[in-house]
């Protein structure tokens, strides 16, 4: 990895604590799952507006395939890397380390280092990146909104079927047809690996999602009826 890139993820890694470290003061009362999902959700729109711009050709997003990465996708992936290794040690600070979302951290934080090492993959890298974050803003407002005292309101319903709904297009639309072209195309073993196993992840909690939105859906009618 060059040196360049590696300055990028230590400056991203200080940068994203200091954000969360802000927050907290900003937000004294409020929880610390609450200020790192201010930054979570600063991190997604970046991520999708950074992704978006390094697109090089929006009639075909993921090509070139297994191409070199551009010098702006190396920057993306790498602003990227450095919050999902920040965000995983924050997990392991607020004690509420979950089997599932492990796994995301590790299969990204492996997939974005393969990539930056490699310099290849870069269109299939930003336009999984996209994907993968399109739907985080809305996810993070769900629960923003819960400790705010909005839990069970029109708007927080709105935020979670907004949610499930680009959820769904995304990884579950768009997700296998990239999965399929990373694994068919000329990539390293390791970047099809992190390819299959971002799938994989994704399918389970699209899983946990459908149970969800079912139960609000149900809740909700009973309410009204009774």
């Amino acid at each position: 990895m060059e040196d360049n890139i590696m300055n990028l993820v230590v400056v991203g890694v200080i940068s994203w604590s200091t954000i969360f470290l802000l927050t907290r003061r900003v937000f004294p009362k409020l929880s610390f799952d609450f200020s790192n999902r201010v930054v979570s959700t600063i991190h997604a729109t970046l991520a999708v507006i950074l992704a978006s711009l390094t697109v090089q050709d929006w009639r075909c997003p993921v090509c070139p395939l297994a191409s070199k990465s551009s010098p702006k996708q190396m920057q993306t992936l790498a602003m990227s890397l450095s919050y999902m290794i920040y965000d995983m040690v924050c997990c392991l600070f607020d004690k509420q380390v979950k089997l599932d979302n492990s796994i995301h951290h590790l299969v990204s934080i492996v997939g974005f280092g393969a990539g930056l090492a490699y310099k290849k993959c870069g269109s299939e890298m930003v336009v999984a990146l996209w994907i993968t974050e399109i739907s985080s803003p809305f996810l993070h407002l769900r629960e923003l909104l819960k400790e705010l005292g909005y839990k069970d309101t029109d708007l927080s319903l709105v935020a979670d079927i907004l949610f499930a709904v680009i959820f769904t297009f995304a990884r579950m639309g768009g997700g296998p047809y990239l999965t399929y072209v990373t694994l068919v195309a000329n990539n390293p073993f390791l970047i099809k690996a992190m390819a299959l196993g971002l799938q994989l992840v994704s399918a389970f909690w699209f899983y946990k999602i459908v149970l969800m939105v079912r139960y609000k859906l149900t809740k909700r009618t009973s309410t009204k009826v009774a």
